[in-house]
C-alpha cells in the first residue's frame, strides 16, 4: 500500500464558507485555487484521477493555504479551523478507501483556542495531527505564546504537519516591496521552512520535546542540501559574531550539535520529481524518518502528475524492498499510529 502523507483538499462547504467572506484576498485566493485546480473540491475527478494508482493507495488529506489565521481575528479563525476539520473528519468517515486519514487545521492566532482545537481533533474526530504554518501572521513559531501547542502535541504523541506560508509581499531585497517571478515561492518558502526548523532548534523545543513528531514538507527543505553548513557551520555558532551582536546568537542550552536535533525531524518525499533530491533527503534523515507524500493536486496536471513522479523516484533509487515499503506505507501506520487495514466505509 501506498500513504500519501500530504495531500491537500477543500471541503465543499468549507470552500463554499470561505467564498462569503467576501472580497478579501482569502476569498480571491480560494476562488483562483478552486477554478485551476478542480480536484481540490471536486472528488468524482479526484477519485478518478486517484484509480491510476490502484486500490491500494490511499491520502492522508489536510487543508491547503491560506491558514486559518490569516481568515480573520481568533473568532473567524477558530470558526474555519472547527469546520475544516469536521467536514475532512466527515470525508475520511465516509471514503476509508480513499483516505487514511486528516490532519488538523489550528487557529495559531490564538494558541488557547488552537490547544482546545487539537484536543477536540485528535480526541473527538479522529485526527492524525496537526498543520501549522511556517509563521503566524508574521510571527516566528518559537514565540513563547505556542509553547503550549508543541506540548500539547508531544503529550498526545501525534505529529505535526509543517507547510510553508511566504507570499509576493514579502521581497526578495530590502529596496524592493514585493517579490518578482514567483521567487517568493520556488525558494522563498524553502528557505522559511528552514528558518522554522532552526528556530525550533535553539529556542530548545527539540530539547524540551524530545519525542516531539514534526513532519517538514518538501523533503526538508534546506536543510538536507546543506548538511555541511548545518553540521560544522553551526558546530562554530557564534565564535566569529562581534561582542555587540552577541545577544543575537544566544539560545536555549542545548545537549548536543545543532544538527542532531535537525535529524530529529521527519520529512516528506514532495520533491516534484526530483529523484536526487529525495536520494538526499532520505540520505540525510533516514528511512524511518522519511514518509512518502506527493503534495497533490499542486502539479501541472492538476492532480496525478507529481504522484506519478514521485512514485518513479523512489523505484528508481535502488533501495530494498523492506526501505520501500517503510517509506509507502510502514513509517506513516507506525509515527501516525494507523490500523493495519482500512475500514469498509459503512
Amino acid at each position: 500500500m501506498k500513504i500519501d502523507a500530504f495531500c491537500h483538499l477543500i471541503p465543499r462547504r468549507y470552500a463554499e464558507r470561505l467564498a462569503a467572506l467576501g472580497q478579501t484576498a482569502a476569498a480571491a485566493n480560494i476562488r483562483t485555487r478552486v477554478a485551476g485546480i478542480p480536484s481540490l473540491v471536486d472528488l468524482d475527478l479526484r477519485f478518478r484521477q486517484m484509480d491510476e494508482f490502484g486500490e491500494d493507495y490511499r491520502q492522508i488529506i489536510s487543508l491547503p493555504a491560506p491558514p486559518p489565521e490569516d481568515l480573520g481575528e481568533p473568532p473567524v479563525s477558530r470558526e474555519f479551523a472547527r469546520l475544516g476539520n469536521e467536514e475532512m473528519a466527515e470525508l475520511v468517515r465516509r471514503h476509508p478507501d480513499r483516505f487514511a486519514g486528516f490532519v488538523a487545521a489550528l487557529p495559531m492566532n490564538d494558541p488557547e483556542g488552537a490547544v482546545q482545537e487539537i484536543d477536540r481533533a485528535c480526541n473527538e474526530l479522529g485526527a492524525l495531527g496537526v498543520q501549522v504554518y511556517t509563521h503566524v501572521n508574521g510571527h516566528p513559531p518559537d514565540e513563547p505564546r505556542f509553547e503550549p501547542v508543541y506540548a500539547r502535541m508531544a503529550e498526545l504523541d501525534r505529529m505535526i504537519w509543517v507547510h510553508p506560508s511566504r507570499n509576493a509581499s514579502w521581497a526578495d531585497y530590502p529596496t524592493e516591496r514585493r517579490s518578482k517571478y514567483e521567487i517568493w515561492w520556488v525558494f522563498g518558502w524553502e528557505y522559511d521552512t528552514a528558518v522554522f526548523m532552526s528556530r525550533l532548534v535553539f529556542s530548545g523545543v527539540l530539547e524540551r520535546h524530545p519525542g516531539l513528531k514534526v513532519l517538514v514538507h518538501h523533503g526538508g527543505s534546506l536543510v538536507p542540501h546543506f548538511a555541511g553548513r548545518v553540521g560544522p557551520g553551526w558546530d562554530q555558532l557564534g565564535s566569529r559574531t562581534p561582542p555587540d551582536q552577541r545577544e543575537d546568537v544566544a539560545h536555549y542550552p542545548l545537549s548536543k550539535r545543532p544538527i542532531e536535533y535537525f535529524r530529529m525531524f521527519y520529512a516528506d518525499t514532495a520533491m516534484f520529481g526530483a529523484g536526487h533530491a529525495v536520494r538526499c533527503v532520505i540520505d540525510f534523515f533516514g528511512v524511518d524518518h522519511v514518509l512518502f507524500a506527493s503534495d497533490s493536486p499542486f502539479d501541472p496536471e492538476k492532480g496525478p502528475g507529481y504522484i506519478r513522479a514521485t512514485i518513479a523516484n523512489i523505484e528508481q533509487l535502488g533501495l530494498s524492498d523492506t526501505d520501500r515499503q517503510r517509506i509507502y506505507e510502514g513509517n506513516a501506520r507506525r509515527l501516525l499510529r494507523l490500523d493495519p487495514t482500512p475500514a469498509s466505509a459503512p
